[in-house]
């Protein structure tokens, strides 16, 4: 794990198909992580209406990617954050120390879809990128092999043990932060 930053607390991206559990993963991580805020981009573009124009065949706003980053950019820079989004690879790679990309099987992608009361044309888009591995490919293309951590996410069990790998990898990413710190201090 190699730390590029002088950041003090992580920076965090969940990613993922619709479905698979990113928002319910980024707020229990910033109920379990003391410093950690939790921020879900699709609401935040809605909220402060980070598009230019909405995809009527989807009923969703097609956001500007600038304006997604210009308004995340000051707070990625203090770090802390967890940022939770279906696609990943318009973020700056520098803004993250880990990348997680969950994962579930299709049955369950479905039935979490369909209880949110998608159309049939948008889950049916849904499971084909899942399957189609189209958010696996986007991070792998846009952020370096260390920091992605690839975890299924299908039932509680589960959550709980990725909520544990995660806080794991976090105690060595801060063990290797302040071995930097000192090692700066020396110099």
């Amino acid at each position: 794990m190699e730390i590029e930053n002088n950041r003090q607390k992580p920076n965090i991206l969940i990613t993922g198909t619709p479905g698979v559990g990113k928002s319910t993963l980024g707020k229990l991580l910033s109920e379990h992580i003391e410093g950690l805020q939790y921020v879900d981009v699709g609401l935040l573009i809605n909220q402060k209406k980070l598009y230019k124009q909405w995809n009527q065949e989807f009923n969703v706003p097609e956001f500007d990617q600038d304006m997604v980053c210009d308004e995340l950019e000051q707070a990625m820079q203090i770090g802390g954050m967890i940022i939770d989004f279906h696609t990943s690879s318009f973020f700056p790679e520098r803004w993250f120390d880990l990348v997680v990309l969950l994962r579930t099987n299709n049955t369950v992608l479905y039935d979490r879809l369909k209880a949110r009361g998608y159309e049939e044309k948008k889950i049916t888009e849904n499971i084909e990128c899942e399957i189609l591995d189209v958010s696996k490919d986007e991070v792998e293309s846009s952020y370096k092999q260390n920091i992605i951590m690839e975890l299924n996410n299908e039932e509680v069990p589960q959550l709980e043990q990725n909520i544990l790998q995660i806080i794991e990898y976090l105690k060595q990413w801060k063990q290797i932060q302040l071995q930097k710190q000192q090692q700066q201090q020396i110099q």
